[in-house]
Parts: C-alpha cells; structure tokens; sequence
C-alpha cells in the first residue's frame, strides 16, 4: 500500500476525523497519528484544516490547533461565519474544502503519494485530479460506523482505502496513555 521511498503528504479535514473517530469510540493522539505517516514513507507535509469560530471579535484557538501548529502540522484555518437560524438560533458554518483541494493540487508536484483524511464525496473531484496527474491517493476514513462516514463512491476511486478503525491500535490516545503508564513502570522497577 506504501512504499517506504515515497514522499508523503497528509491533508486532514479536522471535522470529519474527528467525527469518524467519535463514531468508533476512540480519542486520536496526533503524535501518534503523525508517527504513523512518519513510518510509511517520507512524509514531506502534514495539513490540519479546521474552522474557527469568532465571538465578540476574538478568535479563539482551540487548544489542539494551537498544539498541532507547534508540532509538526501546517495548520489551515478559517473563521466560521455566524448567522441566526429560523429558530432565532445563533448558528456557525465554514469548511475548508477549497483550502484543502488547492493545497493538495500544489503539492501534488512534490509528492508521490496524497493522503486525504475525509469521507466526504465533495473531495472525489480532486481524487481523480491527483490520479491525472500520477499521483496516487489514499483516503482515510471509515466505513465501521452506521451510517458510514466515507462515500462509497469516493472509498472505490481512491489507490488506497484505510478504515481509521484499522489505524485505532496505532493513533489512539489511550494507547499512548497504557505506553506512558508502561515506561513509567519500567523506568521505576
């Protein structure tokens, strides 16, 4: 599936991961997550998009944005838009999908291997550019969840398909909590 000479670069859509992982039940440690990149293949870039919201004309940086931004991510962010809703409800919406799209086009000429981390139909467009292209595309995302998260028709266009629920072993917060608690152990024995 990868091939450990390969240059690597990862386009996580922050919403849909988080989504997916919710949905089986597990926290993910991005360390770990970005490690497991790491080990198969050079992985030249690692993007995290996610929107923002503003309130009262502050943006606040949630604190696992601020985080990856200092570990290893690029981090690409947008500022939610606020309107009212029929129910007199004060609503946010945003995404990152142009964003997304246009840095995965660009890098496209420096990589050989693009790994989108989203379910979402919208990217099956830029999945076929990428493959146009030569470059091949795997996405992250699962279909172990009812309903599923990923779209099937993006799931059968990718090179590649990897059911998050298969990566849990690798990229969960828990484990890194049982491998701390472990050397910890070790260290005091």
């Amino acid at each position: 599936m990868f091939d450990s000479r390969e240059k690597i670069a990862l386009f996580i859509d922050g919403p849909s991961l988080l989504s997916a992982s919710r949905g089986l039940g597990f926290e993910i440690d991005y360390r770990l997550f970005f490690e497991a990149f790491r080990r198969r293949g050079y992985l030249l870039r690692a993007y995290f998009y996610s929107v923002v919201i503003e309130d009262d004309g502050q943006t606040s940086m949630p604190p696992l944005i601020d985080w990856l931004d200092y570990n290893g991510f690029q981090v690409v962010t947008k500022v939610a838009r606020a309107f009212t809703d029929l129910r007199g409800r004060r609503v946010f919406k945003g995404n990152m999908t142009v964003e997304l799209a246009i840095d995965a086009i660009e890098q496209a000429a420096h990589v050989d291997h693009l790994v989108i981390v989203s379910g979402d139909s919208v990217f099956l467009a830029l999945v076929e550019a990428l493959q146009r292209k030569g470059r091949r595309v795997s996405i992250v995302s699962t279909k172990s969840t009812q309903p599923p998260i990923v779209a099937d028709d993006l799931r059968r266009q990718a090179d590649h398909f990897i059911d998050l629920v298969t990566l849990q072993r690798e990229i969960s917060r828990d484990r890194s909590k049982l491998r701390s608690a472990t050397v910890i152990r070790t260290i005091h024995a």
